[in-house]
C-alpha cells in the first residue's frame, strides 16, 4: 500500500498548497480531455481549501464536481454536505463548474441511485479526487461493519450504492471504491493525531477493516497537526 506523506506545518499552509496541487491536476486533466471531474468530501475539513480552490484559475466551465458521499438528507438540511460545497467551493471563478448532485427528493436513496448515476457514469473516469478518512478508517460512506461494505469494495462494484452504517443516522450515498480508486489524481485530507494514528494502524489491514486501503495506493496523504 504504498502513498507519499506530505506533513505540513500548519492547516493553513495545508489549505493553500492542497487547493493549488488540486487545481494543478484539473489542468492537466483538462490538456487532454474535453471535461474533467473533481470529488470532494464533506464534513467541515475541507472548507478552508475550498475558499483557496474556488479562485483557481483555470477552466472552470468544463470541470463536473461532485461529493464523493454524502448523507440523504434534503439540501436546506445542516447535515447536508452539498451546502459546503455550493457555499463554498461554487462560487468565485468556481462558480461556472457544473454540480453533480448526490441527493434527489425521494424517500430512500435506492429510489434515486439511478437517476443520481447516469450523469456520474458519463464523466468517467475521474480526474481528481480528495477523499477525507475517519478515526474508524472509513473513507466517502464506505465504513466498516456498512451493510453493503463488500459489494462497494467489490471489482465490479456499481457507480453509485446505498449505504447504512452502525453510527450513521441517516442512510448515505457514497460512490464506489473503484471508482475513486480510479481516479487520475487522489488526494487524501486528515487533521490532527488521531487521524495519522488511525492512518498507521491501517497500514497492512484489509479494506473490510480498513476502507481508506482500497483506495490509497498512489494516492497524496496531506496531513497537519
Amino acid at each position: 500500500m504504498t502513498y507519499e506523506f506530505i506533513e505540513y506545518a500548519d492547516r493553513e499552509m495545508l489549505s493553500i498548497e492542497l487547493a493549488q496541487r488540486l487545481a494543478g491536476d484539473l489542468r492537466s486533466a483538462l490538456q487532454h480531455e474535453d471535461r474533467a471531474a473533481l470529488v470532494v468530501p464533506g464534513g467541515t475539513s475541507p472548507g478552508p481549501i475550498f475558499d483557496d480552490l474556488c479562485a483557481a484559475d483555470l477552466d472552470w466551465s468544463r470541470v463536473d464536481v461532485l461529493l464523493g458521499d454524502e448523507r440523504w438528507v434534503p439540501e436546506d438540511s445542516p447535515r447536508s454536505n452539498t451546502t459546503l460545497v455550493k457555499t463554498r467551493l461554487l462560487v468565485e471563478r468556481a462558480a461556472k463548474a457544473r454540480f453533480l448532485p448526490l441527493y434527489a427528493p425521494y424517500d430512500t436513496p435506492e429510489e434515486g441511485l439511478a437517476e443520481l448515476g447516469r450523469p456520474i457514469e458519463d464523466v468517467l473516469p475521474l480526474a481528481v479526487v480528495l477523499l477525507g478518512m475517519g478515526a474508524d478508517m472509513h473513507t466517502a460512506s464506505i465504513f466498516p461493519g456498512a451493510d453493503k461494505l463488500q459489494e462497494a469494495l467489490a471489482p465490479d462494484a456499481p457507480t453509485l450504492l446505498a449505504m447504512r452504517a452502525p453510527g450513521a443516522p441517516e442512510p448515505r450515498i457514497t460512490l464506489s471504491a473503484p471508482v475513486l480508486d480510479g481516479a487520475m489524481a487522489k488526494h487524501v485530507l486528515i487533521f490532527g493525531d488521531e487521524k495519522r494514528a488511525a492512518l498507521e494502524n491501517a497500514r497492512g489491514k484489509p479494506p473490510m477493516e480498513a476502507p481508506i486501503n482500497a483506495v490509497i495506493s498512489d494516492s497524496k496523504v496531506h496531513w497537519a497537526a
